[in-house]
């Protein structure tokens, strides 16, 4: 839906639903609790230096021995006149042979040792921010890098800031605009529809949602949100353009939210309770929601197996992966001009993220409903952090258009319990105030914006200023509880 330019609901609807309310699509699709692997490099021995091989003296060789003096004279009678000698020739001395240097080896070189690797840190944490960037109220927003899968080079990839953060909602959906055409068209394709003969075309989707629809193919990427990656996730790119859209996924009189303008984002990241976004889709066609287009012009709808179906990017990171948390702070009664807050990976896998002994939890089923009871009614109940007001039915309360308007502010309450009854219910006090006046002031960030709703109670973006919400997965252990549940 989409009042005054401001998107109200953004939870993605299910073909079960029967009620107003939004919530993320999803069933049990096998999905496992987090693992989480501590394991780091190991430190390289270096190669010891070795000693260099001394240069050995060369040996001398021996002088020559001087040469014998002739005799002086000759033995007999008549005295021999005494011949003049001739002079002793100075002997010529053997010349010393210039011994051969034995060469100096060459000492082998010390090796640099391998440097040991700076482990890459495994951060389970992002910023989250609230800011009027898309021009509109009460969005959350979290930046990813869309990669082709196992690339990592700046023209392989893309970071996408401003996607709406969703906990009603389950997938990656990015705008094609955002990736750029070359990115968007050299992400590979999602094939393998159950009901496509050949096994080979390229599936599209139409997803529908409270506040409208989006319509574009589904792909293949890694997907990197702060220090986690998911990988070979299917994702679907929205308005890339490249099928013609069903007729039954815009003759619903809902609103085309196929640009970054309508959506007021730049894509979704979905972070509901289950894995994959439709399950019921894996076991029959449902209508206006996974088709495979054998041409530009042609697309049929289709049974999807799990594993080609846009998923939760948290169930596929390989640790920190059973949940996520929502951490905002409180805001002044009239507003925020930018809220920023903090998304954590994991439920009770690492000191950050334990799910607090005082926390109040409510089982929810796997679209992430519960019961709530406002005023002795009782009614469909969501936590919702793409819906950006409380979204609830009020006769007694003034409005103006959708928005509720008390003057003064209202102080209410409403119990949220489980369906099945198991758990505690759980009293919420909230406030709803003017939400012309308020809005009028321009603040991005409010935590008192209520509008009318008939069958269901939503309970978007105000209720998570001021606390720590969990969303937990379908199956997944937290100490003695099983997910799904919400915990605050």
């Amino acid at each position: 839906m989409k009042t005054l330019n401001k998107k109200l609901c953004f939870a993605l609807l299910t073909a079960s639903l029967a009620l107003s309310a939004c919530g993320g699509g999803g069933g049990d699709d096998g999905s496992s609790n987090a693992t989480q692997d501590n394991d780091k490099p190991a430190t390289p021995t270096p190669t010891p230096t070795p000693t260099p091989t001394p240069t050995p003296s060369p040996t001398p060789s021996p002088s020559p021995a001087p040469s014998p003096s002739p005799d002086a004279g000759a033995a007999g009678g008549v005295p021999t006149p005494t011949p003049t000698p001739s002079p002793t020739p100075t002997p010529t001395p053997t010349p010393t042979p210039t011994p051969t240097p034995t060469p100096t080896p060459t000492p082998t070189p010390t090796p640099t040792p391998t440097p040991t690797p700076t482990p890459v840190a495994d951060v389970n944490t992002v910023p989250i921010v609230v800011d009027r960037t898309m021009g509109e109220t009460n969005m959350l927003y979290v930046s990813a890098t869309i990669c082709i899968p196992g690339s990592q080079g700046d023209t392989q990839c893309a970071t996408v800031d401003h996607m709406l953060l969703d906990t009603g909602s389950v997938g990656v959906r990015v705008m094609a605009s955002a990736l750029g055409s070359t990115l968007a068209s050299r992400l590979p394709a999602q094939t393998g529809a159950s009901n496509d003969p050949t096994g080979g075309a390229p599936v599209a989707q139409c997803a529908t949602f409270m506040g409208g629809y989006t319509w574009g193919s589904v792909k293949r990427a890694d997907v990197t949100i702060g220090g986690k990656t998911a990988g070979n996730l299917p994702v679907q790119v929205i308005g890339d353009g490249a099928y013609t859209m069903p007729t039954e996924c815009n003759s619903r009189g809902m609103v085309d939210l196929n640009t970054a303008a309508a959506l007021g984002a730049n894509g979704v990241i979905g972070i509901g309770h289950t894995a994959r976004d439709y399950p019921l889709a894996a076991q029959q066609v449902l209508s206006a929601t996974y088709y495979y287009c054998p041409s530009t012009a042609s697309c049929t709808g289709t049974r999807v197996p799990l594993d080609t179906q846009v998923m939760n990017p948290v169930a596929d990171f390989t640790s920190d992966n059973n949940g996520t948390i929502i951490r905002l702070p409180a805001l002044p009664a009239d507003g925020q001009a930018t809220a920023t807050g903090e998304l954590v990976f994991g439920v009770g896998t690492r000191q950050n993220n334990a799910l607090s002994s005082t926390a109040s939890i409510v089982p929810v089923d796997q679209n992430g409903f519960f019961t709530t009871v406002y005023k002795g009614s009782t009614l469909t109940g969501v936590i919702d952090s793409g819906t950006n007001v409380y979204y609830f039915p009020d006769s007694t309360i003034p409005y103006t258009g959708v928005w509720y308007t008390p003057s003064p502010s209202l102080s209410l309450s409403a119990v949220l319990k489980a369906t099945s009854g198991v758990g505690t219910p759980v009293t919420v006090p909230f406030s709803v105030g003017n939400g012309l006046s308020l809005r009028a002031n321009l603040n991005a960030a409010y935590d008192s914006l209520g509008a009318k709703l008939s069958g269901g109670f939503m309970w978007g973006l105000p209720f998570f200023f001021g606390r720590n919400v969990y969303t937990v997965l379908e199956g997944a252990k937290i100490g003695t509880q099983t997910g799904p549940f919400v915990a605050f």
